[in-house]
Parts: C-alpha cells; structure tokens; sequence
C-alpha cells in the first residue's frame, strides 16, 4: 500500500486508493455485486393500499402534507374494523339456548298433576324452582307436555300455597312439608316452618337431649339389644332394664341430705368410692336442667316411635348396691318391652 505525505491531504484532494492484491475486499465487492443483480430478478412484493373516504372533520393540506400523510397511511397497517353485528348474533344464539316458558305452567309431580303460574314458581329467585324454570335448564315433559319433576306430590300442594299466598300447612304435615321446602331450597318457607309447632317444641326437646352426648348411641343399642334377644327366644317382644336417673350422687342417708345435690362438690377418693355401675343394659344420665326423669323416658319412647318401634315401660325398682358405710346407689331402674311385630 502507498503512503501518502501530510502536503498531498492538506490540499483537499483525496488520494486515489490502491488496494493489495492479498486483501479480501474485492471479493467480497463481487459478492455484493452479484447479490444485487440477483436482488433485481427476484420479484418485488405486492402491496395493497386501503383508501378510506375523508370524514368532515379532515382539513385541506397542502401536496407536501398530502404525500407525508399518504405515506404514513402506507407505513401503517390496516386495522380491521369491528364487527358490529358479532355481538348480536351472539346474544340471539344465547336466547335461542334459554328454554321459554308460557304463562301457565301444567306439572306431573310424582304423578299427581298440578297447574300454576310462571310467576308463582319464580317467587323467591334463590330456590330450586325459580331456577328449574329460568330457561338455563332442561326440563323433561311426560306424554302430556307436563312439565315432570320427579318427587313426592303428596306435600307439593302445600309448597304451592305458600308460594301464592304464604299460607303454612298444618300441624300434622309440617315435618313432611319441612323436608320438601329443604328438597326446594325455599329458604322463607322454612323460616316460617320452624318457628311453627311442633318443630318449635323439637329444637327445645333437642337442646335438652344435648346434655346426653351418647343418648343416640344408647337408642342403638336398645334397638340392638331387643332384637337380638327377640330372635335368640323367637319371641314378638323381648325386655331390657334400662336406667334413667338425673343426680350424679346415689340417694344418701336422711342425716346427710345434701349429697343429693348436683352442686356437692366431693374430692377424687370420694369420686372413686361413690363409682358404680348399674346392672342394667343401657344407663342413661345425669344431666343438669329442669327436665325430670320421666322428659327423658317420654323421649325414649317417643324416638323408637318414630323408627316404627313399639315401646313400654315401668318402674321395677331400685338398684341396691351397697356402695360404702350407709350409701347405696338407689338409681331407679326401669324395664322397657320392644314389641316387633
């Protein structure tokens, strides 16, 4: 390569380049060469330009500004424009889904047919029923075109009227129609329901039998035990002794009367000295509250009316275990006949 003195810069002439004939530039100046006659074969993109209509509020500018303007239009990429009629077609096509109801309603509960009102079953949104027949939901038709809801008819009636006209069924179907409403979801009706009778007089029967922790697993074994002892003897009925008493302390002697007291606080020898256990098949108690001996049996008896299971009982005496000095237990014990058939 030539050197060239600061005289021949200094007079603003530029000084011819020679280059080596080992240097790599002129063949990469031939790359560049050939790419570009490639370049001019290659076909060139086509472009599309969108034209929009000018709205009032455009202003006239002048050519420079029209061909800037143009030319950012060029540069931009066309935004589509929203679909307007999207929207509406997706709400028709939602409405189309929804189940429509006619004013009257015809129903086939559980094969007892009924007829009421759309309004009437739509009283109170948060129910079952309000929901069944908001159109969101299917709802199969028997071979009438009744609507069918496949329950017990026999209370739906009662569920009918409290939804026209708030009227509560009577004493005697509350239970049933209390276990409908929960069926329906019918939050108001089942308000109304338990502050009625006899559900009322049940949460107060069942804060008393709460004192009893084990009072359902003794009615278990009372079942247990009866039918065993029936089907050992093939009898219809069997018997168990059973005892119920209300103080934690055995009757004491008449010089010592306190000891009757659920409140006689005594340490734990005595404890140890007073634990008995009866010999009897199930024990029920003692408990703490205004409820005698005999709230407690009506209890009993009525529970295993309840499952079907017939029950008598009476008094046959006390249990007369001798505890220590002149204490004996004294429980009273009762014996209980489960009749099966």
């Amino acid at each position: 390569m030539q050197q060239y003195g600061s005289d021949e810069a200094s007079n603003g002439e530029r000084p011819p380049v020679s280059f080596n004939i080992s240097s790599p530039l002129p063949v990469a100046t031939s790359r560049v060469r050939r790419f570009a006659q490639e370049r001019r074969a290659l076909p060139q993109p086509r472009v599309m330009v969108v034209f929009s209509a000018a709205s009032e509020t455009d202003k006239p500018a002048d050519a420079m500004s029209s061909s800037d303007s143009a030319e950012d239009d060029f540069r931009k990429p066309a935004t589509p424009a929203p679909n307007l009629n999207l929207g509406k077609s997706l709400r028709s096509t939602l409405n189309a889904s929804e189940e429509e109801f006619p004013e009257v309603i015809p129903l086939n509960v559980g094969g007892t047919n009924f007829t009421t009102r759309l309004s009437t079953l739509r009283r109170y949104d948060d129910t079952m029923l309000a929901a069944m027949f908001s159109g969101r939901h299917h709802i199969p038709r028997d071979a009438e075109g009744r609507f069918f809801i496949d329950r017990d008819g026999a209370y739906f009636g009662d569920i009918l009227n409290f939804l026209r006209e708030g009227e509560l069924p009577q004493r005697d179907r509350v239970r049933a129609v209390h276990r409908e409403a929960q069926y329906y979801a019918i939050g108001p009706l089942l308000d109304s329901l338990e502050d009625a009778q006899p559900l009322t007089g049940e949460r107060v029967r069942q804060s008393f039998l709460d004192l009893m922790p084990y009072y359902k697993d003794n009615l278990e074994r009372i079942v247990e035990i009866a039918k065993l002892r029936a089907m050992q003897r093939k009898a219809r009925f069997a018997k168990l002794k059973i005892c119920v008493y209300k103080e934690e302390m055995p009757i004491t002697p008449y010089e010592r009367p306190l000891f009757n007291s659920l409140r006689f606080e005594r340490t734990e020898s005595e404890a140890k000295l007073f634990e008995h256990h009866c010999e009897v098949d199930v024990s029920f108690g003692p408990w703490e509250a205004v409820a005698d001996v005999y709230d407690l049996l009506h209890c009993i008896v009525s529970d295993l009316a309840e499952r079907g299971i017939t029950a008598d009982q009476q008094c046959i005496g006390v249990c007369d275990k001798h505890l220590i000095n002149h204490y004996y237990c004294k429980r009273p014990i009762y014996e209980f006949k489960i009749t099966w058939w």
